[in-house]
């Protein structure tokens, strides 16, 4: 029988999902089915646990619904990123017949590998040793700090526009930060007027609202890198960082390469992602 898998959200329509996994299994021979599946506000957990009962074996989550993704799911995977995210954007369904409804979801989030490997392997900029500015202190940058730190940057400042909140952020991955031995530290926006950094990613959601956080253009070392995790447009911080002659990308590749994780992860194999990379050059380098 194909197995079925989707992509839970509210909204859901625009989501690229079914596209690339469909891309992925045809390249690995997989059978299964993929669709998207808009769930109520206040339903993702009557929504996902049907589609689990009725049989489906795997769903990718998107915004609003990752928190309670993180809530939902029964185990979370090894590498300890939606652990500590608190954020779940993929849920594997595991049989097990030594519990009632026969199955338990396994949690990963896969958001941090993507963006460090679309950074690393496909934009070729090492993260090793870089100064690196994360802006904004949302579920987004949540979603990535565990896979910042593990790549070993010299050192990373969060910046948002509320203080308050990127503290709680750097105090939440404090441990974990000592751990891989990266300082890790707060700003707000401001207060940034002296600082360089080699590496700039935009995890805000302003993009979306044709809006740029209020950082200071000083912020981008010459050869910088400006990395704009919304995709499908030119944002105002990809234009900010064009205007001091910066190299910005959005985050096409990001996408991609999560999907690719999460593909990993319900398939055991790994897709080849480059006929995806440039598939739509709006996504990629501007």
């Amino acid at each position: 029988m194909m197995k079925r898998y989707a992509v839970i959200g509210h909204p859901v329509a625009h989501s690229q999902s079914p596209f690339i996994h469909t891309q992925f299994a045809e390249q690995t021979g997989c059978q299964l089915s993929y669709e998207r599946l808009l769930a109520p506000l206040e339903g993702f957990e009557v929504t996902a646990r049907q589609f689990f009962d009725d049989g489906g074996s795997g769903l990718n989550v998107t915004v609003p619904f990752k928190q309670a993704a993180w809530r939902l799911v029964d185990a979370y995977g090894a590498d300890g990123d939606a652990l500590m995210a608190e954020a779940v954007n993929t849920i594997v369904r595991v049989a097990d017949t030594n519990i009632a409804q026969g199955y338990r979801l396994l949690g990963h989030n896969t958001d941090g590998y993507g963006l460090v490997t679309d950074i690393e392997c496909n934009i070729g900029v090492c993260l090793g040793g870089a100064r690196v500015l994360l802006l904004g202190a949302g579920g987004a940058a949540y979603g990535v700090m565990l896979a910042l730190l593990r790549s070993g940057p010299q050192h990373i400042v969060v910046a948002n526009r509320t203080l308050d909140k990127a503290q709680a952020l750097v105090g939440h991955f404090a441990q974990s930060a000592q751990r891989f031995a990266v300082p890790l530290s707060a700003d707000a926006y401001p207060a940034l007027t002296s600082s360089v950094f080699d590496v700039v990613i935009n995890a805000t959601s302003a993009g979306l609202q044709a809006q740029a956080p209020a950082i200071p253009p000083q912020v981008f070392a010459p050869q910088a890198l400006a990395y704009e995790m919304v995709y499908g447009r030119v944002t105002p911080f990809m234009q900010l960082a064009q205007s001091v002659g910066v190299r910005a990308v959005a985050g096409w590749g990001m996408l991609v390469e999560q999907a690719a994780e999460a593909f990993r992860l319900w398939h055991g194999v790994r897709p080849v992602t480059d006929r995806l990379l440039q598939y739509q050059e709006a996504y990629k380098n501007i």
